[in-house]
């Protein structure tokens, strides 16, 4: 059932990808004559140019890997990947046609016009696919049955993932406990131990293993792994192995010994030139086109309670140095007065009813806009701290300081992982060490993108 459900699942895309290409061809047939003012070619010359573009871009698409289905793949990734196969694949059936039908007259306009038009019907069309996958799925069409190894707060945090994301297709048959660190698991079975790996598997048809073992040993995980393997399943291993190491790694040898090769890839040189030209550039762009929704939030705020429209706040930047960190204020002028530095909470009482709606949407965070155009902050990095959190944080979390290796930013790659508010501060670390380590402008631009949806969708904004 599973695996026709996926080979249906290709097929449709591949089908639906074909006719996507043929209607760009036609619609650009059409732009390109009904605009020339000039005598129109009968479309039936061009069939066998409209089979050359379609065929040559299911190769290219192909190629590209995109119709290998993945799971929860990212939407911003699947367009670039788009993009590049069609201005591939065009550049490919231009050349074959140009080959192969020498009296086919092809105008360069009519290939600019079928490459736009791909590109845009690509991207709706593997859209409308996605989202028709992710409701059969979620209707049980093709899922996937795991079973996940662990009980403790990584297992139950594999679960809570994938019961919030019902449309990729999985299904947690249950836990398997690992030995006497087995913890009690209320509305998903313990269906036994690691011993019992492969009559579990068997019995309970299950088609992929997820290992969310931190504390085990390479020995054990060999072990479970082999274990997993007789019943023929996909197995997959929550990287705890790199959450104190996170940096990038690559294999290397010494005279022929293999060795793992850590690079130290902090932005430097032209790189750190290049992210704060996009800084400066993006925050000044952006503050001239929100003036007049931050001049009205500051009139509405001064308007609804007493006390300055804005507020600074020290936080910890870049090499762990203070600066005040620019913010709407959404609470009231005393908010701290009792209680001292404390998180905001979920429904806090502090807030004030205008505050409620600018920490909600993030608006209260405009202001810090600022704080990049004068170098102090970036628009993407990780969040900065207060300094009372930030010497509490250093004492107990592993690698917590290097957060401040890179500059703060407006967002960041924990921000649109769903970590903000009253979420884990190891998984937030574990999120800025890897995004600092990871950096590209390429993923600055997805974490902008994805932000800028999370803000009408994110429950943790408060």
């Amino acid at each position: 059932m599973r695996n026709r459900a996926k080979l249906l699942y290709t097929v449709s895309l591949v089908v639906l990808d074909s006719l996507m290409v043929g209607l760009s061809f036609y619609l650009a047939y059409h732009i390109r004559f009904s605009t020339a003012g000039e005598i129109v070619v009968p479309f039936h010359r061009y069939w066998s140019t409209m089979l050359v573009q379609t065929i040559s871009m299911l190769i290219v698409f192909f190629m590209s890997k995109l119709y290998h289905l993945q799971r929860a793949a990212s939407r911003i990734d699947e367009v670039y990947s788009i993009v590049t196969a069609t201005s591939v694949g065009t550049v490919l059936s231009f050349a074959v046609t140009a080959f192969v039908f020498k009296n086919v007259d092809y105008p360069r306009s009519m290939v600019v016009y079928a490459w736009g038009l791909t590109i845009l019907l690509m991207t709706v069309g593997h859209n409308l696919h996605r989202w028709m996958q992710s409701t059969l799925q979620s209707r049980g069409y093709g899922e996937d049955r795991v079973l996940i190894v662990g009980t403790g707060q990584v297992g139950q945090m594999i679960r809570q993932k994938i019961q919030h994301s019902p449309g990729i297709g999985y299904k947690v048959v249950g836990f398997v406990a690992n030995g006497s660190n087995s913890q009690f698991v209320t509305d998903v079975p313990v269906l036994g131990h690691l011993e019992d790996l492969p009559a579990i598997i068997q019995q309970h048809d299950v088609s992929e293993v997820i290992i969310g073992l931190p504390d085990a040993s390479r020995q054990e995980l060999l072990s479970i792994i082999s274990l997993c393997e007789r019943g023929r399943v996909g197995i997959k291993i929550f990287p705890d192995v790199f959450q104190i190491m996170a940096t990038e790694v690559n294999i290397g040898h010494l005279n022929g010994l293999p060795l793992l090769t850590v690079h130290d890839v902090a932005l430097r040189g032209w790189r750190l030139a290049l992210k704060r030209l996009v800084d400066f550039a993006g925050s000044a762009v952006a503050l001239i086109l929100l003036s007049p929704l931050m001049l009205l939030m500051a009139i509405l705020i001064k308007l609804e309670s007493r006390g300055p429209a804005f507020y600074a706040q020290e936080r910890m930047g870049l090499d762990a140095k203070p600066f005040p960190c620019l913010k709407f204020r959404s609470m009231r002028q005393d908010a701290e007065a009792q209680t001292g530095p404390v998180w905001a909470t979920k429904d806090d009482p502090r807030r004030t009813r205008l505050g409620a709606l600018l920490r909600r949407f993030s608006i209260d965070e405009l202001p810090q806009l600022m704080n990049i155009l004068l170098g102090q902050m970036s628009l993407v990095g990780p969040r900065p701290e207060r300094p009372v959190f930030v010497n509490q944080f250093r004492r107990s979390i592993p690698r917590y300081m290097d957060r401040h290796r890179e500059k703060a930013g407006l967002t960041g790659w924990a921000q649109v992982n769903g970590l903000r508010g009253d979420t884990s501060i190891i998984e937030r670390t574990k999120y800025d060490l890897w995004y600092i380590e990871n950096w590209s402008l390429w993923l600055d631009f997805k974490i902008i993108v994805r932000t800028l949806f999370n803000i009408l969708f994110d429950r943790n904004a408060y």
